[in-house]
């Protein structure tokens, strides 16, 4: 815990005579009487700093952490090495400001740089933008860099992760746009569907693999009926997946949008993220947010400047691709530390034992009585149905063990390289008690 220590009253009259004003109220004179507070505000007394944390303590004892987790849904438990938080903690990243305005330090324009390098390597597109707030927010943000004149309306798949999809569906009632479903069938996107819903007047399709529910789509398939129909095709994808299956630019996407979270950022009580951004050189100069780029200077020494900056703050408003893009600066950095330490074996290793053990559990929960599986090919996650979710995770839950999500009916399990064959072993136990 940081301590905050408040200025003493000797403090605050020096700086009120360095202004030139006699007290603190001189400050707001020129704000209406109506918006200003009366009297004291309505808080506690202050505490002492053992107090404080006396009492966070307490609340903290409220949480249930648990040792083992087989749950994703969006959001992954992954093996963080400790140098990835030694280094991102360090001073010259880590400060009580963000580094919002990167262009005054060259080595947050160079981890930039690197980030930007990296994803560009992971989607298999020319460019990347230096992050943005999340996942969902990237894919509305690919949205909009879609949308033209005579065509302004998306098509998303229905099996895309339900936050992606409440997003658009909240920015659509200001831009106007429409947001048109594509269905899914047994967890995979209707590919029969999409060419009746999108037409010849829908700007792009987003579509996600693998999907919510764990099942790997047909890229290839689907953005070849979209380009067909003159769209452009967003694919939202896992990070850690793309080690295993086909980059975003080997199956033609446009854009390529997802969540950084399993690059090295905790869970952390869901946030903050990163949304990460890669399209094709045709498409540069519309992604929203900043793009670092290498150069030289009179002398002939590399240097790194921001090559586009396509926010309202640095161009007329009107002509901003986005107003909401600022860059997640400090968990794109950790995301770069950690692609950097894992390097190329590594994470190959981590998606190669996330599929390995995720392969491994539904094998065995399909030996049990009861139990129906999803054969759609997968990741790291699943479905299932025929067991009670809620008898099963509480079970779960008093072994300390984070069980499935309960999406309706089913269960969607995720393993990822933290869970061994024990573990495995163990939770399907519990679900064979569960059933008999």
């Amino acid at each position: 815990m940081t301590g905050y220590i408040p200025h003493t009253n000797e403090d605050i009259q020096k700086m009120l005579d360095v202004i030139g004003v006699d007290d603190i109220d001189a400050l707001f004179l020129n704000l209406p009487d109506a918006v200003k507070q009366k009297g004291r505000l309505n808080i506690p007394e202050g505490r002492s700093e053992i107090e404080v944390l006396d009492r966070l303590n307490e609340l903290a004892d409220k949480n249930t952490v648990y040792k083992t987790i087989f749950r994703g849904a969006g959001a992954y438990n992954h093996f963080i090495p400790s140098v990835v938080s030694s280094l991102a903690s360090r001073s010259e990243f880590l400060t009580a400001y963000t580094p919002y305005q990167p262009e005054i330090s060259q080595g947050i324009l160079q981890a930039m740089f690197e980030y930007q390098t990296m994803i560009c390597e992971l989607t298999g597109l020319e460019v990347s933008n230096a992050s943005v707030y999340d996942g969902a927010n990237a894919a509305a943000e690919a949205a909009v860099m879609c949308m033209t004149r005579k065509r302004s309306d998306i098509a998303i798949s229905d099996a895309v992760n339900p936050q992606i999809i409440a997003v658009l569906k909240s920015w659509s009632k200001a831009s106007g746009a429409q947001i048109r479903i594509v269905p899914q069938v047994d967890y995979k996107t209707d590919m029969d569907a999409i060419a009746g819903i999108m037409g010849d007047d829908c700007a792009a399709l987003i579509m996600q693999s693998p999907n919510y529910y764990g099942v790997v789509e047909d890229m290839q398939q689907a953005s070849d009926i979209t380009h067909d129909l003159g769209g452009y095709f967003v694919a939202s994808v896992n990070p850690t997946s793309l080690m295993l299956f086909q980059a975003p630019g080997e199956y033609g996407a446009d854009i390529a949008v997802g969540e950084g979270q399993p690059l090295g950022n905790p869970l952390a009580f869901g946030g903050p993220y990163l949304g990460f951004m890669a399209a094709t050189e045709k498409m540069m100069r519309k992604l929203p947010g900043r793009i670092v780029g290498q150069s030289h200077d009179k002398e002939g020494r590399r240097g790194y400047v921001l090559t586009l900056q396509a926010r309202e703050q640095h161009i007329r408003r009107e002509r901003a691709s986005s107003n909401v893009c600022s860059n997640q600066a400090h968990a794109a950095l950790t995301a770069t530390i950690y692609m950097a330490a894992m390097g190329k074996r590594g994470l190959y290793d981590v998606a190669k034992r996330c599929y390995d053990n995720a392969h491994y559990l539904k094998e065995q929960l399909c030996k049990i009585d009861g139990v129906s599986c999803n054969y759609h090919p997968f990741f790291h996650e699943f479905m299932t149905s025929g067991v009670d979710g809620k008898k099963l995770n509480q079970k779960l839950s008093d072994q300390g063990i984070l069980g499935p999500f309960e999406v309706e009916s089913s269960l969607l399990w995720c393993t990822t390289e933290l869970n061994n064959k024990d573990d495995i072993d163990k939770v399907v136990s519990i679900a064979r008690e569960v059933m008999t």
